[in-house]
């Protein structure tokens, strides 16, 4: 049986003195994230990442590395993909999506983050883990990192 699935990508984006472009400090938002959005029709997830990161961001992107996907379902399964790069051109404007910008890596955890982004951000970071899931268990959505 064929399942409805949402198709989507989020980007870390880092430099060489650890630092993260952030995006989403918003009102309806629930705090801070990396770059991201769905994949159109006909595009590829690296195209739709490339695409999400210049127009939340103003970085040209190349050389994205595929690195996890978080995912989980209720009425249809909803998939992003991870990728990570250090190598962008440009300066980070901010867009209508919301205001854009460097923090350091170390710092972190003293912003306000989106649901569960800080173990996210363990799937990005790490050579092992490579699944961030969510799922139903006695009505209580809870997840793993896999």
């Amino acid at each position: 049986m064929a399942e409805l699935c949402i198709l989507t990508t989020m980007v870390m984006v880092y430099d060489g003195n650890k630092r993260l472009v952030m995006d989403r400090l918003k009102e309806d938002w629930p705090g801070l994230t990396f770059p991201g959005g769905k994949v159109r029709p006909k595009e590829s997830f690296m195209e739709a990442a490339i695409r999400e990161v210049k127009e939340e961001t103003g970085l040209t992107v190349r050389n994205l590395k595929l690195c996890g996907l978080k995912q989980w379902k209720s009425d249809e399964r909803y998939l992003v993909v991870f990728f990570k790069t250090d190598d962008f051109e440009g300066e980070i404007v901010s867009s209508p999506e919301g205001p854009v910008f460097w923090i350091e890596r170390q710092d972190l955890e003293n912003y306000q983050l989106a649901n569960d982004f800080a173990d996210m951000v363990k799937i990005f970071e790490s050579d092992e883990l490579t699944e961030f899931y969510y799922y139903l268990e006695d009505g209580e959505w809870k997840y793993r990192l896999l």
